[in-house]
């Protein structure tokens, strides 16, 4: 998995691409995210659009980002999921994630 940050506005967008499996990218994840916290910056907007396929350590690493944002009491929403759509309804994943069909209607959002 690669991944682009960015901070537009007040929220912080992270692009994903490739296939999410967990691992050294996860970790790299994660430091970006708590880096972008320990600045105040927790309105998180995750782009899914060029993401592939993930496994359930690519899911985990989705779950610790919002567990993560929302301690720090952020708002993180998910777009462009239509690849990994059925995983997260087939585990349930869906209803815990605030998601949205296209990154303007999730910039949108974080930024009302």
């Amino acid at each position: 998995m690669k991944f682009t940050d960015d901070l537009v506005g007040n929220v912080v967008v992270f692009k994903l691409s490739g296939r999410m499996l967990g691992g050294e990218d996860a970790t790299r994840f994660h430091g970006r995210i708590h880096e972008y916290l320990n600045l105040n910056k927790s309105n998180v907007l995750v782009d899914l659009g060029k993401v592939d396929w993930t496994n359930s350590q690519g899911l985990g690493m989705l779950i610790s980002a919002l567990a993560s944002v929302k301690k720090a009491g952020g708002r993180m929403v998910l777009a462009n999921i239509d690849r990994i759509e059925n995983l997260l309804a087939i585990t349930r994943l869906i209803t815990i994630f605030e998601h949205f069909d296209s990154y303007d209607e999730a910039l949108k959002a974080l930024q009302a």
